[in-house]
């Protein structure tokens, strides 16, 4: 496909931050840009499935909520238990006087992604693929513009960049910014957890009940399964031409580092186990430990992945392409956005969402600084964007610490608090989990964290 010589914004990237930049743009009469992307369709795993309260409120904002939330299911509590027992009920009721979204929608990343590119398609633009970028310079003619040249030869004349191309993204490597794990007061030692298998599955047993978010604390890891909705089946099958009958079940497990290596892509049988080991015992293959009676096994094995629980975060949001030339200004602005910008846990689903409220809010700041920019210095104008910029990079460091906590509270060791406090650290988390699901205050707090909407 041939790419336009020139456009004022290029977003580099067209998974969910990508098609929401865009999205956002045109909301704000914004809509002299060109989207692309190096692959030539999306990824058909669900990987994140979980939107929160304070991103649909930023989607809805540019009328993308409501059509999200008719395709996904509203989980209206998350529930943690032990493999024998329950600990904690947390319900979302107690966001509704500060949400018209009092729960999490549970839709898979993918999914999401096809319903943002359908209404980026429907509002007439083409996303181009696949289109690899390889170069960026500054332009010889316009210092304020970047040439950026893509794998096929085409070159891309622009004034704004937009990285949405993922955690390895060219865009800020190119560009020389750093991108590595804020340690600072936010690390967390006392977890095992450094990898995590998701998979999506089904079950032999149709009549098996898993609502809502079903989490299982264990000593030194922690499990957690989650139903998927059923229009995930019928976008699965008009994507892959087979029809899945049964319920998809997305599970979850982290697997200490005692365990050894994950494979890459985790078999039936791998997958299985960990559910044997670490799942709640109605999910157990095993008749003599399965409550029932009777074991449950998986059917079938959608898609499954290992991931990595590091954190990272780029050094700065916001900067302009290094002409390489101290006589010469900087070029064309680069502006970091979802994992192009912070990586974390998956744990607590916070990462696709912060990367759309990162889209989101920056339509708005890019439209501002595009026509402030008409009319004043570019150095002045770009503090619109080191604002805005240093705004979003102090969320993500809020972010990142929040789900290290989760991790190593997730992760937590099978040792003594200390030798004056002869207790288990598994048997105090377990108990302080209870307390809080008892306690409404403390019941708020954590939705409230887990919602986003103290933290947009």
């Amino acid at each position: 496909m041939t790419l336009p010589r020139n456009t004022t914004v290029l977003i580099v990237g067209a998974g969910p931050t990508g098609l929401a930049s865009a999205l956002s743009l045109i909301h704000y009469g914004f809509k002299d840009f060109v989207i692309v992307d190096a692959v030539v369709e999306g990824d058909n795993s669900s990987r994140a499935i979980v939107v929160h309260a304070a991103t649909l409120e930023a989607l809805d904002m540019i009328g993308c909520g409501n059509e999200l939330v008719s395709k996904g299911t509203k989980m209206t509590s998350v529930n943690f238990d032990t493999r024998t027992g329950a600990l904690a009920r947390l319900p979302f009721d107690s966001l509704e006087p500060y949400t018209r979204h009092p729960y999490a929608l549970v839709i898979p990343q993918t999914f999401t992604e096809y319903v943002l590119g359908q209404k980026v398609a429907n509002l007439g633009v083409t996303v181009h693929r696949p289109h690899k970028v390889v170069d960026m310079k500054v332009n010889t003619v316009d210092t304020d513009l970047a040439d950026i040249t893509f794998e096929d030869g085409q070159v891309v004349t622009t004034r704004y960049i937009i990285a949405a191309d993922g955690a390895r993204s060219t865009i800020r490597t190119i560009a020389g910014i750093g991108f590595v794990d804020p340690k600072d007061g936010l690390e967390h030692d006392s977890t095992t957890l450094v990898q995590l298998v998701p998979a999506d599955v089904t079950f032999d047993n149709p009549k098996l009940n898993i609502s809502n978010l079903s989490g299982v604390m264990s000593a030194n890891t922690y499990f957690f399964s989650v139903p998927l909705p059923s229009t995930f089946n019928e976008y699965l099958s008009r994507k892959t031409g087979k029809f899945i009958e049964d319920r998809i079940v997305r599970i979850a497990c982290g697997v200490p580092v005692g365990e050894g290596p994950v494979p890459q892509a985790p078999s039936k049988a791998y997958v299985q186990n960990l559910i044997d080991k670490f799942g709640p015992l109605y999910l157990s293959s095993d008749p003599s430990a399965n409550p029932s009676g009777k074991g449950v096994c998986i059917k079938e094995v959608i898609w499954s992945s290992r991931v990595r629980t590091h954190s990272a975060i780029a050094d700065t949001f916001f900067t302009r392409l290094p002409s390489g030339d101290s006589l010469k200004p900087a070029g064309a602005a680069i502006l970091l956005v979802g994992d192009a910008a912070h990586i974390h846990s998956p744990v607590g689903g916070q990462g696709m969402n912060l990367g759309l409220r990162d889209a989101v809010f920056l339509g708005e700041v890019l439209a501002k600084h595009v026509k402030v920019t008409e009319s004043k210095p570019l150095s002045e104008a770009d503090q619109i964007l080191t604002d805005f910029a240093a705004e979003r990079r102090t969320r993500a460091l809020e972010v990142i610490g929040f789900t290290k906590s989760l991790l190593s509270v997730g992760g937590t060791k099978d040792a003594v608090v200390a030798w004056w406090l002869p207790i288990s650290k598994v048997t105090l988390r377990d108990w302080v989990l209870w307390m809080v699901g008892k306690v409404y205050y403390l019941r708020r707090r954590v939705m409230w964290n887990f919602s986003g909407l103290g933290r947009r």
